[in-house]
């Protein structure tokens, strides 16, 4: 089988982590791009990791075609929702939220995945299906419930680059989906996830990080005939939908 290369944003924590150590297999080769140091490289030869801050889309553009050059990308995944520090909580306040750190949320949600996709288009054309896969999130959705005014404006323009992304690589068979996710079970609690046989109401609301790995495998391995759009996944028992 062709050795794939894969270029994952988002590789050092969470759900980045979690595709950068399941999704490949394990002679395909990794590009991993985050700000911080993945603590699992030494175990992980295939995995190349490039250091960028997101925020600072034009730097962190250069400094990831430097490493990367002309090599041919299979499948791009922007895994990338930094959100309000005060998301997602009774404390949230929109009014109050700082500019600097709405616009650098909008950044690194969004005009990094604009610019890196950009960067990427030609070496995405070296390959034989090559998929570009954005981790979206049901506060993208119409009609969810949340309050969080700058993140869900990424998550829903998330889509609309997508939509328009798919028009411009129509010719060259490259798809391009969308994984709208709700809340996700992180590291650390999965095992709990699955030891609880997902049976309490606290778990229910939760995705498990495995089921996201299943949704993405799919996606990866279907042909260029079809074009997997978009998947919407909340938990059974996530009432923001």
């Amino acid at each position: 089988m062709e050795r794939k290369t894969y270029l994952i944003f988002g590789v050092s924590k969470g759900l980045g982590r979690a595709i950068t150590l399941n999704l490949p297999d394990g002679d395909d080769q990794v590009f991993g791009i985050s700000r911080s140091e993945p603590d699992y490289l030494s175990e992980t030869p295939s995995v190349r990791w490039i250091s960028a801050d997101l925020s600072n889309p034009v730097e962190s553009v250069k400094t990831l075609k430097q490493h990367i050059g002309n090599t041919k990308i299979d499948y791009l995944i922007y895994n990338v929702g930094i959100w309000e520090s005060d998301a997602f909580s009774d404390d949230y306040n929109f009014v109050t939220n700082a500019p600097e750190e709405l616009i650098s949320l909008i950044h690194t949600n969004l005009t990094s995945c604009i610019l890196g996709i950009q960067s990427m288009i030609e070496n995405l054309k070296k390959a034989n299906q090559a998929k570009i896969i954005l981790i979206g999130s049901t506060w993208g959705l119409d009609n969810h419930n949340g309050k969080e005014v700058t993140f869900s404006a990424t998550k829903f323009a998330l889509r609309g680059v997508a939509h328009s992304l798919r028009e411009n690589l129509r010719e060259n068979r490259i798809g391009v989906s969308v994984l709208n996710l709700g809340y996700l079970a992180m590291e650390g609690q999965a095992d709990e996830v699955m030891d609880a046989g997902i049976e309490t109401t606290t778990w229910r609301r939760l995705i498990p990080l495995q089921d996201v790995i299943l949704a993405l495998k799919f996606i990866i391995s279907t042909s260029d005939a079809s074009c997997v759009k978009e998947i919407n996944m909340p938990a059974m028992d996530d009432n923001n939908m």
